[in-house]
């Protein structure tokens, strides 16, 4: 088995190495990640910009067998491309994995995350691709659960991956092996950020603004959701696919916009 590894908190972050730890007993592995950090890049690629790939190796200053690292200097998204095009472009990798992210990206966080956009374009490739998140954004954050649990999960998603077009998401709470209740697998639960904008001044008097934000919980009640799991202190798990068409609405809107489509007169 060959496995690509990509990130967004760029290839020399802790939860890289997590994830490459995670990894190494399921096959070779080539990394391709950033080489600065990109969070929130979605799925961004990098147009009308030159990219630069170049090998590097471990950071650790250790020898490695059966890793190939690289960065690329442009986004996750851009790394999964470069990856495929030049360095796997008689044959696709037969897993994909992004990650271990330095923060949580369950919810709607998913729509902004480079972690989780590196993944859906492994599935867009029908490549078998799963992203890993550690709920902890703290530099020296302890990883020993996400490599824990996180080897668990890959032996089970490469038993029986999912079904094309599918890209899984898997976030880890804070805390020690012996802190997390379990796994639970569930649904993208809805939350949003408010107050994203501070408005600051700089030393001229000129205003300038910063992204903040406060995340806003929209279904605190509901056992099912990824955020409220995870703040239970489980491990959760969230298939996601590349449709995301919303089929009863479409149905509803044939029936109520049916003047608006009909066939023009001839």
């Amino acid at each position: 088995m060959h496995i690509l590894i990509t990130n967004d908190d760029g290839y020399t972050s802790k939860g890289l190495q997590a994830l490459i730890e995670m990894a190494r007993q399921f096959g070779d592995i080539t990394v391709v990640a950033p080489q600065y950090p990109q969070s929130a890049m979605s799925n961004a690629v990098s147009i009308g910009k030159l990219l630069r790939m170049v090998p590097v190796g471990n950071p650790d200053g250790f020898p490695e067998k059966g890793i190939e690292r690289y960065y690329c200097s442009g986004t996750p998204v851009d790394c999964v491309k470069m990856a495929l095009n030049l360095l796997f472009d008689t044959r696709r990798p037969d897993l994909l994995l992004s990650g271990v992210n330095h923060g949580f990206n369950g919810s709607s966080a998913v729509l902004y995350s480079g972690t989780l956009a590196a993944t859906r374009e492994g599935a867009l490739y029908k490549i078998p691709s799963l992203a890993f998140s550690l709920n902890d954004h703290h530099a020296n954050a302890d990883f020993s659960a996400s490599i824990y649990y996180g080897k668990q999960i890959i032996e089970k998603f490469i038993a029986s991956p999912p079904a094309p077009y599918t890209y899984v998401n898997v976030n880890i709470p804070q805390g020690s092996i012996d802190e997390i209740r379990g796994i639970r697998l569930c649904r993208f639960g809805m939350g949003a950020w408010i107050k994203e904008i501070e408005t600051r001044m700089d030393p001229y008097g000129h205003p300038y603004y910063w992204m903040v934000g406060e995340y806003e919980n929209l279904e605190p009640g509901e056992p099912e959701c990824d955020h409220n799991l995870l703040e239970q202190h489980y491990v959760t798990i969230v298939p996601h696919k590349i449709d995301n068409t919303n089929y009863p609405e479409l149905e509803r809107l044939k029936e109520v916009w049916k003047d608006l489509t009909r066939d023009r007169e001839t």
